[in-house]
């Protein structure tokens, strides 16, 4: 299955983590134990030690969202050329048949 936009998170579901992670981080301030913390939102140990390592390096800035995974790394202007390239067809780019490949883009 192929996801949209790098890991296949909505924005919604983005600010719902992401508010995981805050929550995490105002009991890291209380000095609340990594398990407890696990337990209570219910993610796993690793994940809160992980959050916690990041807290501590950044605080709370470093619990928000970083945005979406993968951000097009084609600009239109880029895409418009593919688009038009692609639409020449695979021989006029040298090769015997008629199908484009994910290895032929």
């Amino acid at each position: 299955m192929r996801y949209p936009e790098g890991g296949g998170l909505t924005a919604e579901r983005r600010a719902f983590r992401e508010g995981i992670r805050l929550q995490a981080g105002e009991r890291f301030a209380a000095g609340e134990k990594t398990a407890v913390i696990a337990i209570d939102l219910r993610v796993s140990v690793r994940s809160v030690e992980r959050w916690r390592r990041a807290w501590r390096e950044g605080g709370m800035e470093a619990l928000r969202s970083a945005g979406p995974a993968n951000s097009p790394t084609v600009t239109d202007t880029r895409f418009a050329v593919l688009e038009e390239e692609l639409g020449k067809g695979p021989s006029a780019h040298g090769f015997d048949d008629q199908w484009w490949t994910l290895a032929r883009v």
